[in-house]
């Protein structure tokens, strides 16, 4: 029987992923990847922010995407009803 694990550097075996789609923004001096990926133990997303070559990543599982989904537009929702920031560098 074949097996879907591989070896990695740190002697964890390594799972064999699919990637379904990619998407990247740029945020300011910030860089975002979201990969939604497949493997034996099911779907994902995985979300890379890089900062200059540093890297840190979530993976959430698929079946919380819709709840992840209505908790960034909550955000956004409140985000947009706040007043404008102030710029404290303006005084």
């Amino acid at each position: 029987m074949a097996s879907n694990y591989k070896p990695s550097y740190g002697g964890k075996p390594r799972v064999d992923e699919d990637t379904l789609r990619t998407e990247k923004i740029q945020v300011e001096r910030k860089t975002f990847l979201f990969t939604l990926k497949e493997n034996p133990r099911g779907r994902f997303l995985r979300i890379t922010e890089d900062v200059g070559g540093r890297r840190d990543t979530i993976i959430l599982p698929a079946t919380g995407l819709e709840d992840f989904t209505q908790v960034l537009k909550t955000m956004c929702e409140v985000y947009n009803e706040l007043p404008p920031e102030e710029n404290p560098d303006e005084d």
